[in-house]
């Protein structure tokens, strides 16, 4: 007995087996595997993006290791390089996808459905009988695939093509552009690419809504899997995961097709005149010239002479008495403005609490900016008395309209206002920005210098 259990000490006798999360903390490593795209992860002249991206590195930053990601470009062996044990996790599956050995997934943390896609002017499908005859294009490593072939077996004249080389934001352009009837994807990447395509429609759901969630390896070890369960549960109620969905679905879902397809062509036709004016005002006072440009469009459409019915002027709707503050003498003019209104922004945003962090931070400068610092404070404290958290966007904005309720505003310091305006005012400059800087990151990956320029139809 006793030299079995010496046995047992020797190196080449026995070997301590970690599980799954010991593993990668010993490691200091978190493998991803997912598929690139815009609801996934991509990458931009400052750095990876993606939703997913975030979500995964938020849950590496929870296990103190680093997160090192495996891209591909379609999401056909996700599943199976998740076997071959080349990542801890997958991401960018829906919870009821089957791989070639068994597979184990988290509780759902996104809901999206299966949609038709298709242009205004066009005749829009109803059902899928309408389908039939349609000119069709859909990513071969979609959902929309199996649904597809499931519609034929009653529809035996329905026919679509399959690509592997066009990403969902092409088939979605080409739909924009009038060289595709219809393609069909998942509810939140035509969120994400609607706004830069304002003309599209969608015309009816396929199937169930279906949940995200994110698959481990089944077997007997869940270790890891029952730390990511706990983790994304914290995440739901701590309000981080719908601080996360806002980032990137907020702006999309508050878009104005009409109204993005206006501000495309004017980022076209008007921005080039001002856009140094901006840059060099973001230089000086550390702001990013595009959020500037997105507040100037909010305030004023790029216009120096335009003039509110209170007196405000200006590129970036400065009252008198905050231009003589700013040092501003012209109003009018575009460069005196953008500078006084970006120093304006800037002392705005450094009033903002050190407790508040980004985006959270930039959002509520937004509103001060729009509504005033004392009336965003009294909202904080609101929000603060009714369970929610002042340093969150989400939970502040919910709020800030009770400013214009008699009851809310009799508790308030500096009394009533109307509150939902700055709420309206940040959601439209999130919707402009997003759009400037996607247009941006496209120009800068191509290696432009020139002012911006997108083809859009004439308005």
């Amino acid at each position: 007995m006793l030299a079995v259990c010496l046995l047992l000490l020797l190196p080449t006798g026995c070997a301590w087996f970690e599980n799954h999360l010991e593993r990668v903390k010993s490691s200091g490593e978190l493998v991803l595997i997912t598929h690139l795209g815009p609801t996934t992860y991509y990458d931009t002249p400052d750095g990876p993006a993606g939703f997913e991206y975030d979500l995964a590195r938020a849950f590496a930053d929870h296990l103190r290791v680093k997160l090192r990601v495996v891209a591909l470009p379609s999401r056909d062996e996700l599943l199976l390089r998740l076997s071959r044990k080349e990542a801890d996790l997958a991401t960018g599956l829906t919870s009821n996808e089957t791989g070639p050995a068994p597979v184990r997934f988290t509780d759902a943390y996104q809901t999206i459905s299966l949609v038709v896609v298709t242009r205004q002017g066009k005749p829009v499908p109803r059902e899928p009988k309408d389908l039939q005859g349609r000119d069709i294009e859909v990513r071969k490593d979609g959902r929309s695939v199996r649904h597809l072939r499931e519609l034929r077996e009653t529809l035996p004249t329905l026919r679509w093509i399959e690509t592997d080389d066009k990403s969902v934001a092409d088939l979605l352009q080409m739909v924009w552009k009038g060289l595709l009837d219809v393609t069909i994807t998942d509810s939140h990447a035509i969120a994400l690419n609607r706004q830069y395509f304002p003309e599209l429609r969608i015309a009816f759901t396929l199937g169930q809504p279906e949940g995200l969630a994110w698959a481990f390896r089944g077997g007997k070890d869940d270790s890891l899997h029952a730390e990511a369960q706990r983790f994304l549960a914290q995440m739901k109620k701590s309000g981080d995961l719908a601080q996360l969905l806002d980032r990137y679905y907020g702006p999309a879902s508050l878009a104005n097709p009409v109204n993005v397809a206006v501000y495309q062509f004017r980022v076209q036709n008007r921005l080039p005149r001002y856009q140094a004016l901006f840059v060099r005002a973001g230089k000086k006072y550390k702001l990013d010239w595009r959020l500037l440009a997105a507040l100037s469009y909010q305030e004023s459409y790029w216009d120096p002479l335009a003039v509110s019915p209170t007196g405000v002027r200006g590129m970036m709707m400065l009252t008198e008495d905050t231009a003589r503050e700013m040092g501003v003498r012209n109003r009018k003019h575009a460069g005196q403005s953008i500078q006084g209104g970006a120093r304006y922004f800037r002392k705005t945003l450094d009033r903002i609490p050190g407790t508040v962090s980004e985006p959270d931070r930039t959002w509520m400068a937004l509103a001060a900016y729009n509504v005033g610092m004392n009336h965003l404070e009294d909202a904080r404290i609101i929000t603060q008395k009714r369970g929610g958290d002042p340093n969150r966007w989400n939970d502040v904005k919910q709020n800030l309209p009770l400013l214009a309720n008699p009851r809310w505003a009799a508790q308030a310091k500096y009394g009533a206002a109307r509150g939902d305006e700055p709420v309206l005012f940040v959601n439209r400059i999130r919707t402009y920005y997003d759009v400037l800087v996607k247009m941006d990151e496209e120009q800068r990956t191509r290696g432009k210098t020139d002012a911006l320029k997108l083809k859009v139809p004439a308005i």
